[in-house]
């Protein structure tokens, strides 16, 4: 070949493949400064949100003071074929799941999809879904705990906000004997699809790193964050601020994803970090762990100068706010208390 045509052709070859660098399945990228997050439409009196079961199994019964209480929002809910089904522990086979929930992605009809509980599953149909009429339609896919699958999945390969909250599994059956937090979190989930700002407090830690940041907000099951490492699904947390909550984990077992999110990256250049409930087991006797989850997690960060925020309300516990992944949030980490507020 002629040395300046080859030359050329080089130099073309460099080019194209560093426009395509950081591209995997499902249209991945590396470079998150190039990207701009989309927010779907907020929803208003008359839009329709869709339920399915993506995880685990729940029976109609169940969901239908989630179905009464949404309705009264002035919404009207598509109940998926998933819920009352059930193979064990799921909500449907992996097939009925996968075809209900993509479903729900593809109908323009929606403006909002709750998956009625979590539980375990959602990581084994996530790569049988097709996201492209969803790209083009974007739309509220809500949930947490296992749900963590989704919302980092959409994060790292379409940059589409989703929302972290409660789900069908945790609206009392008698709103009129609801306790007040309980109110204010379900609730939550009402202001955040009108599009309404959201503002937390949380309350005074001794083990707080104090300071301001602002940034988008991304996180989610720690367990599951861990877990979804070197996948097409794996979170991005650079520039950004990061939540993390947990249950039924052993201290250790906290510590040692810790340790898998520091040596990941992780926790190098996060904006700030929010730390919210873990129910934990208990030590094994003579088995004991002696260290908590502060102290666990400060280890990890004690070279990094952003602020931590230590029982932040989002998790396995009834004060469970609604979060708005992927949208900009500022937090601030004060000496009395600390604060969370969407911006975007």
């Amino acid at each position: 070949m002629n040395r300046k045509k080859f030359l050329s052709s080089a130099v073309f070859a460099t080019a194209a493949l560093s426009s395509l660098e950081g591209w995997t399945a499902g249209n991945t990228v590396k470079e998150e400064s190039r990207l701009v997050y989309r927010i779907p439409p907020y929803l208003k009196s008359g839009d329709v949100i869709g339920i399915t079961c993506p995880a685990g199994f729940i029976t109609l019964e169940e969901i239908m003071p989630a179905v009464k209480l949404m309705e009264s929002w002035g919404f009207h809910c598509k109940i998926g074929k998933t819920v009352g089904a059930r193979d064990f522990t799921f909500g449907g086979t992996d097939a009925e799941r996968a075809a209900d929930l993509q479903q729900m992605l593809d109908d323009p009809g929606l403006k909002a999809i709750m998956c009625a509980r979590g539980g375990y599953g959602a990581v084994r149909i996530i790569d049988q879904l097709d996201f492209k009429n969803f790209v083009s339609r974007p739309k509220w896919i809500i949930g947490f705990s296992d749900i963590t699958v989704l919302h980092c999945h959409l994060d790292r390969n379409f940059k589409i906000a989703s929302l972290h909250s409660k789900m069908c599994n945790s609206f009392p059956s008698d709103w009129s004997l609801a306790e007040p937090v309980q109110i204010e979190t379900i609730l939550s989930i009402r202001q955040a699809l009108a599009g309404d700002d959201l503002s937390y407090l949380a309350p005074f830690n001794a083990h707080n790193k104090l300071g301001s940041a602002e940034g988008l907000l991304v996180g989610g099951n720690l367990s599951i964050i861990e877990t979804l490492a070197g996948s097409h699904s794996d979170l991005q947390t650079d520039g950004k601020i990061l939540f993390v909550e947990d249950t039924g984990e052993y201290l250790y077992g906290i510590d040692r994803m810790f340790w898998n999110l520091k040596r990941n990256g992780k926790l190098s250049k996060l904006k700030g970090l929010v730390v919210g409930g873990f129910k934990l087991k208990p030590d094994d006797p003579g088995e004991e762990f002696g260290r908590t989850v502060q102290e666990i997690v400060l280890e990890k960060i004690k070279e990094f100068d952003y602020p931590v925020c230590f029982d932040f309300p989002v998790g396995h516990q009834r004060n469970n706010v609604a979060l708005k992944c992927g949208v900009k949030h500022l937090l601030k980490v004060e000496g009395d208390r600390s604060s969370l507020k969407s911006i975007g």
